[in-house]
């Protein structure tokens, strides 16, 4: 092989280089390190005793082979003379003299390496030059040294600038001289190949990736070049995606997991690791080592920023662990431990597992006992990790805390709570009401946090919070305060009149561009508030209120949404149009009357009813139309009856059911929808009646109540059943009574039907109808009391009873 590349270089001509780069001519074999058999310089020359020929040993013990095979008598090659005897002895001689040729030879290959790796060579004879010394180096490992003396290294790792056949081939003799050598690594290293090793791998080229990864993994093998591959930027960020790539080579994918197992030989690496999803080098330790080494992976994980999937794996895998250490009492890991848990209950997914690992106890030791309590920064985390694991799930719910038995929601942990929330600073306040938003926030929990707060007297404290300068603090209270307000509405109407800062704040809350989280829960909490609250009513007019709840309703209605606040419109929406409604429960009072006609809330609920599909927007839409048409009768215009013309047969003539022309056919004056607030005049009666078939029982109920309110006295009651008719309303009506879903729902149709059947014509053609006589009869039989009276009605208008029938009389009758 040598031989061969020993003629290649010597055929060479020198004159293309200048005379400083002139390479040296390659020393020719002597003939007597030749063969004779193969024609190649020998590497372990023998001598046959018979005759004092010399050949390569292998060679000429073939050549025996054959003639044996052959049944030939064995011969010398050279002399053709028959031997008597096969014994070869080595030819020391030759063979020392071939190694020294070979040595002259080898100094005269790396001398030439150099000039032939220049920068200005042609790329072909770099290749040629850096074969030679793999050949070389493959040959004789301890040829490495004379190739680091002259020099080499550094200019094969600047080729790594060239073209990719080059930069695959500088690679590759890289990886050949690093091979089982650390002096060749350690001098590797002191130079940029690492950083130029790097960079390749991002390359497109497959098999430059290959043999910068080949590289790397060999130089991984040193402890030093661990730490420097390490801390070249986004190495180990590439090495990690190599092994997850579809697109990857099976051999690169392997050899990048090889030198990532190396790379875990320093600490600093498998904090990348980490970084970049790789944590598996990152939970063996800290399972596995010692206690220094475990504080030491747990402070990672509070720093790193961390992926869901991350989060979740190191969760299962090291829950147990970080809490051992948050319960011991040595110096940092408490501290260490607690921080890492922080960042683990991030994901609301970990909360349920964190509080089955036991994190509930020493949590809530060091929040309200001493120790870590002295120190406010550990106190904070602690509250953030309580907070954050409590508003994930509900397991903690069943979960005992002490020795006692007791819960988070047991009366000496809320009042805990609250007792630290009004003595401490705003960032922990804030957490500790997190803690207390998540505990309100349980279906199961929160009558007991109702009845906690109400037994501590700490609600006026917790609306004092409302005027809190933090907004992670003014966020928390709200929503607290909105958890709060389905059970303790009137106590916190009470509150917020006490002072008008904190009630200022929900409302200029309301008035903010776009919509979030706060202003959904200001809405609700303020739509949560009694209704017929005359004082906080007025109250919230003194602020400004209606102003706002136009603008906004209107916003609402335009689309004027900021992006983003898709989730949160529907509540904040729902929240303004129940505040709205409730300057309709007093019209006698003439600054709501003045609200309700300068606005035309009879019009603006009516088109709410049409254009908006939300429950709770109709159901209260439905309440406003009907408490405004209450007052219609009162503020039509009825005009004085024209004087009776003609002689004494007048007093016998009929009079006429059909309103004088432009007055209102159900309040028999002069109507509308911004004055009166009359729902024929308002358009309302259809889009009411659609909603008869409406899912939810209690928009239905509403619906009923605003209908019920043109076939009720004052007003017209024949003229309202004919404009219900008109509308199409009596067979919903019916359907309604049929269903039975509520017993409200079926006393208030069945008051509607009685109404209806007092028209002999309307009974004629509801008599016919098997389904709403049996409803009747079931509702006669099996209704509340007042159900069953109105049904005895019915059914008496339907001659299904006798009128004589008494069954249930009056109040005060017989």
């Amino acid at each position: 092989m040598f031989d061969n590349v020993v003629k290649r270089h010597h055929g060479r001509s020198s004159g293309n280089y200048h005379e400083s780069r002139q390479r040296r001519r390659y020393e020719d074999p002597y003939e007597a390190f030749l063969c004779p058999l193969t024609g190649r310089v020998m590497s372990d020359p023998v001598t046959i005793v018979e005759t004092g020929k010399t050949y390569e040993r292998k060679a000429i013990e073939a050549f025996f082979a054959n003639c044996q095979d052959n049944k030939k008598p064995a011969i010398c090659p050279q002399t053709s003379k028959k031997l008597q005897s096969l014994d070869l002895k080595a030819s020391i001689a030759i063979r020392n003299a071939i190694e020294e040729w070979h040595a002259r030879n080898e100094s005269t290959r790396i001398e030439n390496a150099v000039p032939m790796l220049d920068a200005g060579s042609p790329e072909a004879d770099m290749i040629e030059a850096m074969e030679d010394i793999q050949e070389l180096c493959r040959r004789n490992r301890h040829i490495k040294a004379k190739v680091r003396n002259e020099g080499l290294i550094p200019i094969l790792v600047d080729r790594l600038k060239n073209g990719e056949e080059v930069r695959c081939k500088a690679l590759q003799t890289l990886r050949v001289l690093a091979e089982d050598d650390d002096d060749i690594k350690e001098a590797i290293g002191q130079t940029t190949a690492v950083w130029s090793a790097v960079k390749c791998l991002s390359r497109e080229l497959s098999r430059e990736r290959e043999e910068a990864v080949s590289l790397l993994l060999e130089l991984s093998k040193s402890y030093t070049l661990c730490e420097k591959i390490g801390a070249s930027s986004g190495a180990i960020l590439i090495l990690v995606g190599m092994t997850s790539s579809k697109s990857e080579n099976v051999l690169s994918a392997q050899r990048a997991d090889d030198t990532l197992n190396n790379l875990e030989m320093c600490d600093a690496n498998v904090r990348q690791m980490a970084e970049n999803g790789r944590l598996k080098p990152l939970i063996t330790r800290l399972l596995e080592g010692p206690d220094e080494l475990r504080v030491q992976m747990a402070s990672y994980i509070a720093d790193i920023a961390l992926n869901s999937e991350g989060k979740e794996r190191l969760a299962e895998s090291g829950s147990n662990v970080l809490i051992e250490m948050l319960e011991s009492n040595k110096a940092g890991y408490r501290e260490v431990s607690l921080k890492a848990l922080r960042a683990l209950s991030t994901l609301d997914s970990n909360g349920c597992l964190l509080i089955k690992a036991g994190i509930l106890p020493p949590l809530l030791r060091d929040l309200f006992m001493s120790g870590i309590s002295q120190v406010p920064k550990l106190k904070e985390v602690a509250a953030t990790v309580l907070a954050n694991v409590v508003n994930s799930c509900t397991d903690w719910e069943d979960v005992a805390v002490d020795n006692e038995g007791n819960t988070l929601t047991s009366e000496q942990y809320v009042h805990n709570l609250l007792l630290l929330i009004s003595n401490t600073g705003p960032a922990i306040g804030a957490k500790l009401l997190q803690v207390l938003l998540g505990l309100a926030s349980s279906p199961r929990g929160v009558s007991d946090v109702v009845s906690h707060i109400k037994s501590a007297g700490a609600l006026v404290t917790l609306i004092q919070f409302l005027e809190a300068q933090q907004k992670e603090l003014l966020v928390t209270s709200v929503r607290l305060l909105y958890c709060l307000s389905p059970y303790m509405g009137q106590d916190l109407a009470d509150g917020l009149r006490i002072t008008t800062r904190q009630l200022g704040t929900l409302v200029k809350l309301l008035g903010q561009s776009g919509v979030n989280v706060e202003m959904a829960a200001a809405a609700g909490l303020l739509a949560n508030l009694p209704v017929t609250d005359y004082n906080l009513t007025r109250a919230l007019m003194e602020e400004g209120v209606v102003s706002i709840l136009l603008s906004r309703i209107n916003d609402l209605k335009r689309g004027v949404v900021r992006i983003g606040a898709g989730k949160y419109v529907g509540p904040f929406q729902s929240g303004l149009v129940t505040i709205l409604a409730r300057f309709t429960y007093d019209l006698d009072d003439p600054d709501m009357l003045n609200i309700a006609t300068d606005n035309n809330l009879c019009a603006l609920f009516t088109s709410l009813l049409q254009t908006v599909s939300l429950d709770e927007v109709q159901r209260w839409s439905a309440i406003a139309l009907e408490n405004m048409s209450m007052k219609s009768k009162h503020f039509s215009e009825v005009p004085e009856p024209p004087a009776q013309a003609g002689g004494w047969w007048t007093c016998f003539k009929k009079p006429s059911r059909q309103p004088a022309a432009g007055l209102c056919p159900v309040h028999s004056g002069r109507c509308s929808a911004k004055s009166t607030f009359c729902l024929v005049e308002a358009g309302a009666v259809d889009p009411l009646v659609a909603c008869l078939e409406h899912r939810d029982t209690d928009i239905v109920e509403a619906t009923l109540q605003a209908l019920s309110t043109l076939i009720q006295e004052p007003c017209d009651v024949e003229r309202g059943v004919q404009v219900l008719s008109n509308a199409g309303a009596i067979p919903p009506v019916m359907a309604i009574l049929q269903e039975h879903r509520t017993e409200g729902l079926r006393e208030r149709s069945v008051w509607i039907l009685e109404r209806v059947l007092r028209s002999a014509e309307a009974a004629q053609t509801i008599a016919g109808s098997g389904d709403v006589h049996s409803s009747l009869v079931d509702a006669f039989r099996h209704g509340n009391y007042r159900s069953r009276q109105l049904a005895e009605k019915s059914l008496k208008h339907l001659n299904r009873i006798p009128n004589f029938s008494g069954v249930f009389q009056p109040v005060g009758r017989r």
